[in-house]
C-alpha cells in the first residue's frame, strides 16, 4: 500500500484522479488483513456514528442509521430464530424500497445468503432461478406474492414463503429484538463466504446465479465510496433496480458506509427525474447510460438545471450523449465504470474523458491485469498463434477483455453452475497453466491506456469479411438527422456468408431517408452500413434500459413478423420500402449483397 502510494505522489496528473485513486486504495486496503470485518460489521460502526441521519428513503418510508440497523437485526433473529444454518439460502422478490436494503444486510449477518430475484421474471423463469439457488425460503411483497407462489409450485419441493407487507410474517418480526446482536448471536463468517446470489439477465438465456461474497461487497461498496470521494453530506439518487448489483450494493452503501443518504425509487421517470432530484436535495446520481440519453431527449423543464448534484456515477454512457448530456444539465463531473456482477475486474474513467470506459493506472497494473486478446468470430474463441498461446491486441485493434484470476480481489468466484463458470475461464492464454477470466465483452484501448467498450460478443457479426461493431455503429447513426433512437443488429441472408447489418431506428417527423443515407455512407465503410431498416414508434428495453436485440433480430427483414416499417438499400441504391414481393426476392438471391 505504502509503495503504490508512493508512486502516486511522484506521478501527478491532470485535474485530481490521483487523489481519488489514493482515496480508494486507503478505503480497500484494509479488507484482507480484517478478514472477520463484513459490510455487515462496518455497517454497525458507521450506524453508530449517524444514528439519527436518515439512511434509506423510499416514497413510503424514511429509515435512521440506528432504525435501519435495528430492522437489519430483527431479520438477523428471524434467522436464527427458523434455525437458517450459515449458506441457506433465503429469495427475496422485492421492489426497490428501505426494507429491501435491511432485510440482506440482517440475513447476511449471521450468514444466510440471499438470493435477489428479479421482479419482473415470469413464474417458469423464477422457478428456475429458486432451483438455481437452492432456495428454501422466499420472502416475497404483496404485489409479488403470487408470482411467487407459482414458482413455488413448479418446484419439486416448494420453498417456505413468507408475505412481506402485511400479516403474521411483519408481526413476528416486528416482535423480535432490534438491539445489537449478542456475541453469542454472532457466527463465524468470513470473506470468502457467500453473501447474495445476483443473477445475469438471461438475454441469451435462463438467468444464471452469480456468487457474490462478502469480499466483493466490501471492494464495491469502498472502492465506489473512494473514487467517488463520498461523505456524510452526499445523498445518492437510486431508481435502478435493487435485484441487480448496481442498483442494490454499489449505489446504496458505498453512500450509506459513509454516512450518506440513499434516495429509493421504483422506476426511472423521466418526466419527473429532475423535479424529484432536486426536491430530494440529493448530490449523487447512479446512471444506466440510457437513462441519460433519455433525460436528453425529454422537453425541458425548469428543474433541470436547479438540482444539486455534483456527481453522477454509472456505465454504458455513449459517447454521442456525454457531452451534451453534461453541458445541458449541468453535471459537474461524470464517473464512468466498467464492470460485471461476476467479472474480477472493473475499469474506472477517473479523468471524465468521454466515451472512454477506464483505464488502470500504472500503479496498478501489477495488481490489476487485465488483456485484451484477438478475438475469431467464426470459430467463436480467442485466436492463438503458432505457439498455441492467445494473441494479444495492438493498439486500437478490438479484442475481448481478460482478467488475470488470482486471490483477493482478483478472485473469480462464479455462478452456482460449475458448468457455467467453467465457460468462464480461459487457460494457457500466455504461459502454460495460467489462468484469465473472460469478460465476454470486445473493447479497445488506445496509445493512452483508455479503454472504450466496442461490443458484447454476440451482438457483433461478420459481413463481407469484416467483422462489425453494432455498438459503434449504433453511435454514428444515432448522430444522422432526426435520429432519435437507434438499436443496430445482424441478419441472416439466405444465400449469403455472414450476417447484412440491420437497424431499427426511432425517428423525427422531419427524418429524410435519402438524407440519412448521405450521412451514413459519409461516416462508415461499406461493410458496417445496414441494408435494413426498421421504423418505429418506441424501442422495447429491458429492466435495465437495453435494448431487446433479440427479439428484433428474431423478425429480421420479414414483413409478417416485423409489423413495422421496412426499407432495403442494395450497395449504391437507395432505401426502398420492402414489402412482401421484396422479401420474397430477396430471399431468392436476385440481389448481390
Amino acid at each position: 500500500m505504502n509503495a503504490l502510494v508512493h508512486e502516486i505522489e511522484l506521478r501527478p496528473p491532470s485535474r485530481s484522479a490521483n487523489k481519488d485513486w489514493l482515496r480508494a486504495l486507503q478505503k480497500t486496503a484494509t479488507i484482507e488483513a480484517q478478514p472477520h470485518r463484513l459490510l455487515p460489521v462496518l455497517f454497525d460502526e458507521v450506524a453508530a456514528a449517524h444514528g439519527a441521519s436518515p439512511a434509506l428513503i423510499d416514497q413510503r418510508e424514511s429509515l435512521s442509521f440506528f432504525e435501519l440497523a435495528q430492522r437489519a437485526n430483527r431479520f438477523s433473529r428471524w434467522a436464527l430464530a427458523s434455525n437458517l444454518q450459515k449458506g441457506c439460502v433465503v429469495a427475496l422478490l422485492m421492489s426497490n424500497c428501505a426494507d429491501y436494503g435491511a432485510i440482506w444486510l440482517g440475513l447476511t449477518r449471521v450468514g444466510v445468503v440471499v438470493a435477489l430475484l428479479n421482479t419482473h421474471l415470469a413464474a417458469p423463469a423464477l422457478a428456475h432461478c429458486l432451483r438455481a439457488a437452492g432456495a428454501k425460503t422466499v420472502i416475497a411483497a404483496k404485489e409479488f406474492y403470487a408470482a411467487a407462489e407459482s414458482a413455488c409450485g413448479l418446484l419439486e419441493t416448494a420453498p417456505e414463503l413468507h408475505l412481506r407487507g402485511e400479516g403474521g410474517f411483519d408481526g413476528m418480526i416486528a416482535s423480535l429484538s432490534g438491539a445489537p446482536l449478542a456475541s453469542l448471536e454472532e457466527r463465524e463468517i468470513e470473506l470468502k463466504d457467500c453473501a447474495l446470489y445476483i443473477y445475469t439477465s438471461g438475454t441469451t438465456g435462463l438467468p444464471k446465479a452469480a456468487i457474490v461474497t462478502h469480499r466483493r461487497l466490501l471492494y464495491w461498496a469502498l472502492w465506489f465510496n473512494g473514487l467517488a470521494d463520498i461523505g456524510p453530506q452526499d445523498r445518492m439518487y437510486d431508481c435502478l433496480p435493487m435485484h441487480h448489483s448496481v442498483g442494490g450494493v454499489v449505489a446504496v452503501w458505498s453512500v450509506l458506509l459513509a454516512g450518506g443518504s440513499v434516495v429509493l425509487r421504483k422506476k426511472f421517470s423521466a418526466s419527473s427525474f429532475w423535479s424529484d432530484v432536486a426536491a430530494t436535495r440529493c448530490t449523487l446520481f447512479q446512471y444506466i447510460g440510457e437513462l441519460c440519453r433519455y433525460l436528453l431527449d425529454a422537453p425541458a423543464c425548469e428543474a433541470e438545471r436547479r438540482h444539486a448534484l455534483r456527481l453522477a456515477i454509472g456505465n454504458g454512457l455513449r459517447a454521442d450523449v456525454w457531452t451534451p448530456f453534461q453541458e445541458r444539465f449541468a453535471i459537474p463531473r461524470i464517473l464512468e465504470f466498467y464492470a460485471a456482477t461476476e467479472s474480477n475486474f472493473s475499469l474506472y474513467n477517473v479523468e471524465g474523458e468521454a466515451g472512454a470506459i477506464g483505464r488502470i493506472p500504472a500503479f496498478l497494473a501489477a495488481r490489476q491485469q487485465v488483456a485484451l486478446v484477438r478475438f475469431d468470430e467464426e470459430l467463436d474463441c480467442a485466436r492463438r498463434g503458432d505457439d498455441g498461446f492467445c494473441e494479444p491486441c495492438r493498439v486500437n485493434e478490438v479484442g475481448e477483455a481478460i482478467a488475470k484470476i488470482d486471490g483477493g480481489g482478483g478472485a473469480f468466484d462464479g455462478y452456482t453452475s460449475a458448468a457455467e463458470s467453467s465457460k468462464k475461464i480461459l487457460r494457457d492464454v500466455f504461459r502454460p497453466g495460467d489462468a484469465w477470466m473472460r469478460s465476454g465483452d470486445l473493447m479497445r484501448k488506445d496509445a493512452r491506456g483508455f479503454f472504450y467498450f466496442a461490443d458484447r460478443i454476440g451482438d457483433s457479426f461478420r459481413w463481407k469479411g469484416e467483422n462489425v461493431s453494432t455498438c459503434e455503429v449504433a453511435e454514428t447513426l444515432a448522430k444522422c438527422p432526426g435520429v432519435h433512437d437507434v438499436v443496430v443488429y445482424g441478419v441472416a441472408v439466405p444465400g449469403h456468408e455472414g450476417r447484412a447489418g440491420m437497424a431499427a431506428l426511432v425517428v423525427e417527423r422531419t427524418f429524410d431517408l435519402a438524407s440519412f443515407r448521405r450521412s451514413m455512407e459519409a461516416a462508415l465503410p461499406p461493410y458496417a452500413r445496414p441494408l435494413f431498416l426498421r421504423l418505429s414508434e418506441t424501442l422495447e428495453i429491458t429492466e435495465t434500459f437495453k435494448h431487446r436485440k433479440q427479439a428484433l433480430a428474431a423478425e429480421a427483414f420479414d414483413p409478417q413478423k416485423a409489423r413495422a416499417a421496412l426499407f432495403f438499400a442494395a450497395p449504391g441504391e437507395d432505401y426502398r420500402a420492402l414489402d412482401e414481393a421484396l422479401h420474397r426476392r430477396i430471399c431468392a438471391g436476385e440481389f448481390r449483397l
